[in-house]
């Protein structure tokens, strides 16, 4: 039975990664051997000089979701690359590292560092970024998306990823963009943008106002997304948005993604990744499929 999938020439043993920023740096899961079952891992997102993140508080729990706004703490290109890389490259399972820059030459002062190392499968950009020229995120605009994709493809000695934003019109535009650009793949859904509010004292639940919805609550849009990108583009896509479980994640493989991440679930169910991948090869096993291709893309109009 073969489960392996090929991204920019890369070929992953499995379809199965996590989404950034739901898996930490993995230090509590370095020496699990079940870790190294998965297709992939990508790391939480690292931006060019260290960051505290936003005010707490940081995450509230919403029905079937939960509304996050960390603000991509983390310590720097610099610190993860002397003191993280080397301990998740001994896992044994190919990185994909997602990057956030505030603007262009962040990201590609953050690229050319990782162009200096080995052992890195690909860069995922983290394209819910300000665009400096407009009040818009990066991934809302496709020009932007597309001008900023070209440029860092141009340094980049690794496959790019672009994460996209679902709060667009349409997120095919985008991604349109984003292959137009040089993408190598793309991956979606990022957070939807939401908030809650406590109506006793009349101040929003999220200490940074808004934030982002994960979970099962976006997964059917998720999924939509995933199919309506599929019938545009010709990269690969990784699908996301509320996997929670097997069946969830062959939703988004039957829409068209080549790839899945667990994201909220994580804090769920640490285990939540290994149990997508084996309910996905039993339901292989029981259907008599030989070859994750066969799913692939195989939604019947």
């Amino acid at each position: 039975m073969n489960l392996s999938v090929k991204i920019a020439g890369i070929t992953f043993k499995n379809p199965v990664t996590v989404a950034s920023g739901t898996f930490g740096h993995t230090e509590r899961y370095y020496s699990l051997e079940e870790v190294k079952k998965l297709g992939a891992i990508v790391p939480k997102t690292v931006t060019f000089y260290p960051q505290t993140g936003n005010p707490p508080v940081r995450i509230f729990e919403t029905p079937a979701g939960m509304i996050n706004a960390i603000g991509i703490e983390n310590p720097g290109i610099d610190v993860f690359l002397a003191n993280k890389l080397a301990a998740l490259k001994s896992i044994g399972v190919p990185l994909i590292i997602s990057i956030w820059g505030k603007d262009e030459e962040q990201f590609l002062g953050i690229v050319e560092k990782l162009n200096t190392q080995d052992g890195i499968a690909a860069i995922e950009l983290n394209l819910s970024c300000p665009n400096l020229k407009h009040k818009v995120l990066v991934a809302q605009d496709p020009q932007a998306t597309m001008q900023l994709v070209k440029k860092i493809k141009a340094v980049s000695k690794l496959p790019i990823i672009a994460k996209l934003s679902p709060n667009v019109t349409d997120i095919a535009d985008i991604a349109l963009a984003a292959q137009d650009g040089g993408a190598d793949a793309v991956s979606l859904v990022n957070t939807f943008t939401a908030m809650a509010i406590d109506i006793k004292t009349r101040k929003s639940r999220i200490g940074n106002v808004t934030g982002g919805l994960s979970g099962p609550a976006i997964r059917p849009m998720a999924v939509y997304m995933v199919y309506r990108t599929a019938r545009h583009v010709k990269i690969p896509i990784i699908g996301m948005g509320g996997i929670m479980n097997f069946r969830d994640a062959l939703e988004f493989l039957i829409a068209g993604a080549t790839m899945v991440a667990v994201g909220t679930a994580n804090f769920v169910n640490p285990r939540a990744p290994i149990d997508v991948l084996e309910g996905i090869e039993a339901y292989m096993k029981e259907n008599k499929i030989d070859d994750i291709r066969e799913i692939i893309g195989s939604l019947k109009i």
